[in-house]
C-alpha cells in the first residue's frame, strides 16, 4: 500500500462517515459470506429446497420436493464416482438441523452416505445420528431407474425414523442468516433516519425561507414608508420655492444629495438612517415656510406705523389749527 493510499484510509477511519462506511462494508462481507457466496451449488441450492440434482441428472425436481416436502430432510443426487462424504461437508452450513442423504448411481445400486445434523455432540446423539444414517437409504436401490420412487421409500425410512423417535418431529424452518437480518434492520433505520432528516431539514429550510420573506416584506414596508416620506419632503421644497434664499438652496441640495442615497440603499440600517435625514430636511422645510409666513407681515406692519399714519394724523391737525388762525384775522 502506498504513502497515499494510507493517509487517504487514515482520513477516512479517522471520521464518523467513514467508520460507518467501513462498518457497512464489513457487515455486507459478513452477509455475503454466511450467504453462501462462496458455497458450492450443491450448499448454495439446499439452502432454501429439500433436494439436489447435480448437472446430467434425470431428476423432476417439483416432483421430489412434493414427496419431501417440509420434513427435515435434504437429499443430495450426485453424478456417480462423486465423493458423497466430502459432499455432505460441503453442506454442513446450509443444512443446520437436517438428515442429510447424499447417494449417487452406482451400477445397479444407490451409492448413499448419510450425515445427520439433528442432534450434539454427546455419546447419546451420536448413537442416534449412526443409526439414523445407516436406515435413511435402506430399500431405495430397488428404484435405480426411477430416483422420485426412491424419494419416497426415504421418506417411509425418515417418516418411521420420526415414529421411533430417532428424529425430531416438525418441520424445516429456512432462516436468513443473521446478517441478513441487520442488514435488512439497517436499511429500515436508514430510510427513518433519512426521511426523519429530510423532514427536519425542510421545517428547518421553511423557518429560514419564512425569515427571509418576512425580512424582505419588513424591507419593503421601510421602503415604502422612506418613499412616502421623500415625497412629502418633496412637497415641502416645491412649496418653499418662492421663498429662495441660502437656507433654501441648501436644503435642496441636501434633498438632491439623499435622493442619490435612496435610490441605492438596500439594507435595513440604512433606511432607517434616511428615514432619520428625511425627518431632520423636513424639520428644516418646516422651519423655512414658518419663516417665510411670519417675516413679510412682520415687516409691514413696522413701515406702517411709524412713517404713515401718525405722520399723516400730526399733519392734518396743523393745517387745520392755521386755517382757523387766517380766519380770526
Amino acid at each position: 500500500m502506498t504513502a497515499d493510499a494510507r493517509r487517504w484510509l487514515g482520513r477516512l477511519v479517522g471520521t464518523a462517515f467513514g467508520r460507518a462506511v467501513l462498518a457497512c462494508l464489513a457487515l455486507a462481507g459478513w452477509a455475503l459470506w454466511s450467504g453462501g457466496l462462496f458455497d458450492s451449488p450443491a450448499a448454495r441450492q439446499v439452502r432454501a429446497s429439500s433436494v439436489y440434482a447435480a448437472p446430467g441428472i434425470d431428476l423432476d425436481r417439483a416432483a421430489a420436493e412434493r414427496v419431501i416436502g417440509n420434513r427435515r430432510l435434504v437429499v443430495l443426487m450426485m453424478k456417480p464416482g462423486t465423493d458423497l462424504a466430502e459432499t455432505c461437508d460441503d453442506t454442513e452450513r446450509a443444512t443446520q438441523g437436517t438428515l442429510v442423504l447424499a447417494m449417487s448411481r452406482d451400477g445397479d445400486d444407490w451409492d448413499t452416505y448419510g450425515c445427520s445434523r439433528l442432534g450434539g455432540d454427546s455419546p447419546r446423539d451420536i448413537g442416534r445420528s449412526m443409526v439414523v444414517e445407516s436406515v435413511i437409504g435402506q430399500g431405495a436401490d430397488a428404484f435405480v431407474d426411477r430416483p422420485v420412487e426412491a424419494l419416497k421409500v426415504i421418506v417411509l425410512n425418515y417418516d418411521k425414523l420420526v415414529r421411533t423417535g430417532l428424529v425430531p418431529d416438525g418441520g424445516r424452518t429456512i432462516s436468513p442468516s443473521l446478517p441478513r437480518y441487520l442488514l435488512a434492520g439497517g436499511a429500515v433505520g436508514g430510510v427513518v433516519a433519512g426521511a426523519a432528516v429530510l423532514w427536519l431539514g425542510g421545517r428547518r429550510a421553511g423557518r429560514l425561507a419564512d425569515a427571509r420573506r418576512a425580512g424582505r416584506d419588513a424591507r419593503a414596508d421601510e421602503r415604502a414608508a422612506l418613499g412616502a416620506a421623500t415625497a412629502v419632503l418633496a412637497q415641502q421644497i416645491i412649496d418653499l420655492d418662492s421663498a429662495g434664499g441660502p437656507a433654501y438652496r441648501r436644503l435642496a441640495g441636501d434633498y438632491v444629495g439623499l435622493l442619490d442615497e435612496v435610490s441605492g440603499t438596500d439594507s435595513g440600517d440604512s433606511v432607517g438612517r434616511l428615514r432619520e435625514r428625511v425627518e431632520e430636511l423636513s424639520r428644516r422645510a418646516a422651519d423655512l415656510a414658518a419663516e417665510a409666513e411670519s417675516g413679510p407681515g412682520a415687516r409691514g406692519t413696522s413701515g406702517r406705523a411709524p412713517g404713515g399714519t401718525p405722520r399723516q394724523a400730526a399733519g392734518g391737525t396743523a393745517g387745520k389749527d392755521r386755517a382757523r388762525g387766517r380766519g380770526r384775522r
